[in-house]
């Protein structure tokens, strides 16, 4: 055909003109779109064109126009993955093929058109913080961001990350390969939505989406102790037979342990006994206080309050795969 592809594309596209019975082979490019020959159109084969509908006189109401009968102003709190004062976020009710597709929600029962302009700053700072907060989950090169507002009437904005390296996906048909693609794992899923929870929270809100619960065994449990064979350190160490240590000290002399090392005193306690502290003078009866820590039962470590992997001031342990947000994620 010696005419443009741009004329042959809307001369096709016209219900008048077009054949709407005939299949069209993608080899066909001169009759169907140019976006079928992308690499990030997700089919391929014979394709029919359907034709388009008449267009009506008036459009029918939106889901929730009203707000009496919107559905997401009687969704409760717990159904999401975040709220605060006036945002809400939300997930899918299980995983897709991408790694993470959210929905951020206006509290308030108004439209995009319909925000009062502090409202309006706020989505702005809103898409940001959540976008980046998508953006920090492993494997996630872009986030990609849309609004189409023509099933429902209160405002959502949809998130969608696309995977790393996965060049296919770039573009348009994002949300179709999202239904394509297998599910994510159900675990990841769920660690990915308590990791944007918790950035989100960072800067205020209530995170209501919980880590999942690992099923993990171990066959030594912290309440349990291990008894230390007793060994008398004298039959431990190399000295003449009959006699004393040849690094023992002299006769008479107080002899006192290492206590970096936890090294008994002479004729003290074995190995693998607790240390012996001597009673205060006021101590009723010259009765010892019970010894408590470090092998106080004779045996191992006991952990005696605090997550051991939790640093001073309640910071998230090296190594975590939560990132908290810089001073710039902040602004």
């Amino acid at each position: 055909d010696p005419r443009p592809a741009s004329e042959v594309r809307a001369f096709r596209l016209t219900p008048s003109s077009r054949r709407s019975d005939t299949l069209l082979d993608v080899s066909e490019t001169s009759s169907l779109p140019s976006f079928v020959e992308w690499s990030s159109f997700p089919f391929e084969g014979v394709l029919r064109v359907k034709k388009p509908d008449e267009p009506v006189a008036v459009e029918p109401p939106r889901i929730g126009e009203d707000a009496a009968d919107c559905p997401k102003c009687h969704t409760p709190d717990d159904a999401y993955i975040w709220v605060n004062e006036h945002w809400r976020v939300r997930s899918m009710d299980r995983p897709s093929g991408l790694p993470m597709v959210l929905i951020l929600e206006s509290r308030s029962h108004l439209d995009l058109g319909d925000l009062p302009n502090m409202l309006a700053a706020e989505l702005g700072v809103m898409i940001v913080r959540l976008e980046r907060a998508i953006r920090s989950i492993d494997g996630v090169a872009r986030v990609h961001v849309n609004r189409w507002g023509d099933g429902a009437a209160h405002l959502h904005l949809w998130f969608m990350a696309r995977p790393y390296g996965r060049l296919q996906l770039r573009g348009t048909f994002l949300s179709l390969w999202d239904e394509i693609l297998p599910p994510v794992p159900e675990h990841q899923w769920q660690e990915n939505l308590a990791l944007v929870a918790a950035w989100l929270a960072e800067f205020g809100g209530e995170p209501l989406a919980k880590p999942p619960r690992f099923d993990w065994k171990t066959p030594v449990s912290f309440s349990q102790t291990v008894d230390l064979p007793e060994t008398n350190l004298a039959d431990a160490t190399d000295s003449p037979a009959g006699g004393p240590p040849a690094d023992s000290p002299p006769a008479g002399s107080a002899a006192t342990g290492n206590p970096a090392t936890g090294s008994p005193t002479a004729g003290g306690p074995h190995v693998g006994s607790a240390p012996v502290a001597s009673p205060p003078a006021d101590s009723p009866g010259g009765e010892s206080p019970p010894v408590t820590g470090l092998g106080a039962s004779g045996g191992g470590p006991r952990f005696t309050g605090g997550a051991p992997d939790t640093p001073a001031g309640g910071a998230p342990a090296a190594g975590s795969r939560f990132r908290r947000p810089a001073a710039a994620d902040k602004a």
